[in-house]
């Protein structure tokens, strides 16, 4: 795994084993980020993440319909970007409508800010596989996130929005390993 792919795997376990963390110290529902909010630490952990992950989706996609190779990859990248924004929407929706502000996370943010310009500097092959490699990464960890909400959450809006999320991660998923498999046979015919 070269730079970029490792930032993205080291940001997946970060993120799913913040998850966890979070929920084993919250014994019952309590306030994780703001009283008013009156969320459990599974679902302000949830927020942080899902409030996060969709930008960068849309930011990484973005650079990756520029920069990418192949069709197939400039296509997923497109579709990261069309499918990444009515996510930020549904999910910003539910917090304005519960008078949420998401909780900040710079550890996060840092981690995205880093990832986004290593993809910048890379160019040709070495972008492909690692925008390709990190999206299989970045989609296990967050399939895995909004399954750790659907289960544990106890906003049930939130775990309706991972409910009707999930889907769509998994198929990203599915066609991020497809990019995978199809850049493994370029790369063996190249030799």
């Amino acid at each position: 795994m070269k730079k970029a792919a490792c930032l993205i795997f080291a940001f997946s376990a970060l993120t799913f084993g913040t998850a966890i963390a979070d929920a084993q110290t919250a014994d019952a529902p309590t306030a994780a980020s703001a009283p008013a909010s009156q969320l459990s630490a599974v679902d302000d952990n949830f927020i942080a993440q899902a409030n996060l992950g969709a930008p960068f989706q849309i930011d990484s996609g973005r650079l990756a319909e520029k920069k990418g190779t192949t069709l197939g990859i400039r296509d997923y990248a497109h579709l990261m970007v069309v499918s990444h924004i009515p996510v930020v929407n549904a999910l910003n929706a539910i917090l304005q409508r519960k008078n949420i502000t998401a909780p900040p996370n710079t550890l996060l943010h840092g981690a995205y800010n880093a990832m986004v310009a290593s993809l910048e500097a890379e160019r040709g092959i070495a972008f492909d596989r690692d925008y390709v490699d990190g999206q299989v990464e970045y989609q296990k960890g967050n399939a895995a996130l909004f399954q750790y909400e659907i289960q544990n959450g106890t906003d049930a809006d939130l775990k309706e929005f991972a409910r009707q999320t999930l889907p769509k991660i998994e198929d990203h998923l599915h066609r991020a390993l497809a990019l995978v498999k199809g850049s493994d046979r370029i790369t063996a015919a190249r030799r």
